[in-house]
């Protein structure tokens, strides 16, 4: 199982949450917050600190001795290479160097708040949904 570390308050992140549970019908995918236990505890584990939430992460093999993370860029042409969609193809820009993705990366992270909003709080799950969020530690 590969979970999703996401930004919950960010409207792009929840979007885009919902577009991978809609395109993984093999449910590989399991999602939660930056702001949750479960991804302080993991983000923690490897070094890194939890309260980046300008970062989506995938955790490979979680839960495993060969558990690693994935970050920025990589992370989200991980997750796109592995979902049923023409957006899979997106998947071969990893031929790019990671400084050249990470820098377009971080402009829209920097902006994503101003376009795509931000929440209150982390939105609940749709109920068809629930089982594909992961709470409390890892």
């Amino acid at each position: 199982m590969e979970l999703v570390l996401y930004d919950g308050v960010c409207g792009l992140c929840d979007r885009l949450v919902r577009f991978v549970i809609d395109h993984d019908p093999e449910g590989r995918f399991r999602f939660a917050p930056l702001q949750s236990a479960v991804a302080a505890e993991i983000l923690a584990r490897h070094g890194h600190d939890p309260h980046d939430l300008d970062t989506l992460w995938v955790a490979v093999d979680r839960g495993t001795p060969e558990e690693r993370l994935l970050r920025k860029s990589r992370a989200a042409l991980h997750v796109l290479g592995r979902l049923r969609t023409v957006f899979r193809a997106l998947a071969v820009l990893a031929v790019l160097p990671t400084f050249v993705l990470d820098f377009l990366y971080d402009r829209v992270a920097r902006a994503r708040y101003g376009i795509w909003g931000k929440y209150d709080s982390c939105p609940a799950p749709r109920p068809e949904d629930r089982s594909r969020f992961v709470e409390g530690t890892s």
